[in-house]
């Protein structure tokens, strides 16, 4: 059994959710009280245990998230999903509870379904055949290789080649900070097919891990640790059948995938920070200073004020992209998903370190949740599209004359 504190998800009770969001919500967070968690060991060492302790847990995650069932929010109907198609909704259900309980667990289901977002949205029948069902089991793992050593928010930069061969494709370049890299089964992968076209000339593909001429260059670790890899290709051969929605149709492809995704990673930041506060609340209470509990002073109880009104207009901004997504209003989720996950990611930040402040010295301690937590959410700000590019995304679509 787990003694986190009590778990709240006020923006439920809105109509942009249905029963089956909240009775999802209330399923997982007491699965999660009453169910081992993988990286217990991890979380008594502060999280920094060895690169092999954490792969390890982060297998662990993933195969107990599929038998649980958990991971079928990352799959469609057709393959052993919940929905017919990917709910954003309840994706970001998962994330906000699982990271509210285990950032690593967060990581373990968001991947799969970002690693296979691409294959569900572009996939043949028999890719999403061959790769789907296994997903949503937790008997393969999977990464999503779109970033490079020199091109990272700017995707036109991409400087992976994958060009014809007499018996498929053969690719060569480098893709970094790829998630789940060095214990993924396989790897949605894109590569310039017209190197000549920019964004217009990615195609996306499926590449397994034993490819030949696929190798991981580097292990890279991190503040917050999980799998993290460079991978190398070098005169990589892939079937025709690897390539994944049209020619040099990647770069949308991969927008979709992101638009789906984006929002979940605000549900992250709502679940790590939502954490904090409770934390906080938590250490307040018990606190005794000049006299008093430390929630008895003014100064505190305008932080907890602070850090409330935070952590609830960023679950707003989510539920609404959310919404706005799995109710067909395509041409608004774009500025919808990109606000969220600033203010979310941003907003969680804030309050993690307003926590770690209340906390004093066992704040910065290691092996205290708000110091975990304090490193777990730093690079929410980054992947997937750092706050910068949220900005920008959110002006063009402003300019364009689309409404958030």
């Amino acid at each position: 059994m787990h003694t986190a504190p009590a778990l709240r998800l006020n923006e439920l009770a809105l109509p942009l959710f249905d029963d089956s969001h909240r009775e999802l919500a209330m399923r997982l967070d007491a699965w999660l009280r009453q169910h081992p968690h993988p990286d217990a060991a991890l979380h008594a060492l502060g999280g920094m245990g060895s690169r092999q302790q954490v792969d390890d847990a982060c297998r662990a995650w993933v195969s107990t998230l599929g038998d649980a069932g958990w991971l079928r929010g990352c799959v469609s109907a057709a393959h052993g999903g919940w929905h017919e198609q990917l709910d954003s909704r309840t994706l970001v259900v998962l994330r906000q509870t699982l990271a509210f309980h285990s950032p690593l667990a967060d990581f373990a289901l968001a991947m799969q379904g970002l690693g296979s977002g691409a294959i569900t949205l572009g996939g043949t029948p028999q890719q999403q055949g061959a790769w789907l069902p296994y997903v949503g089991q937790g008997r393969r793992i999977m990464g999503f290789a779109l970033s490079e050593p020199d091109a990272g928010s700017d995707v036109a930069a991409m400087q992976t080649t994958a060009v014809r061969s007499a018996g498929g494709w053969v690719l060569n370049g480098q893709k970094t900070w790829i998630s789940n890299g060095g214990i993924a089964h396989g790897y949605t992968l894109f590569a310039k097919t017209d190197p000549g076209a920019g964004s217009r000339g990615v195609s996306a593909f499926i590449l397994p891990a034993d490819a030949p001429g696929l190798r991981i260059a580097e292990r890279i670790d991190v503040m917050a640790p999980h799998p993290l890899a460079t991978l190398a290709l070098e005169d990589c051969t892939l079937p025709a059948e690897a390539l994944l929605g049209e020619v040099n149709g990647g770069f949308k492809l991969a927008m979709r995938t992101l638009d789906i995704f984006r929002a979940s990673v605000a549900g992250a930041a709502l679940g790590m920070g939502r954490r904090a506060l409770a934390e906080a609340l938590a250490h307040a209470k018990a606190r005794k200073m000049f006299g008093a509990a430390l929630a008895d002073l003014q100064l505190t109880q305008a932080k907890l004020g602070d850090m409330a009104a935070l952590m609830d207009a960023a679950a707003l901004l989510t539920a609404r992209a959310a919404w706005l997504r799995d109710t067909g209003h395509a041409a608004e989720v774009t500025a919808a998903a990109a606000m969220a996950k600033m203010a979310a990611t941003e907003n969680a930040q804030r309050v993690i370190d307003m926590a770690v402040q209340l906390h004093g010295g066992l704040g910065v301690k290691v092996g205290t949740r708000v110091e975990a937590l304090y490193r777990d959410i730093r690079s929410l700000r980054i992947y997937e599209g750092a706050t910068e590019v949220q900005q920008l995304i959110i002006a063009r679509e402003l300019l364009k004359g689309v409404a958030p």
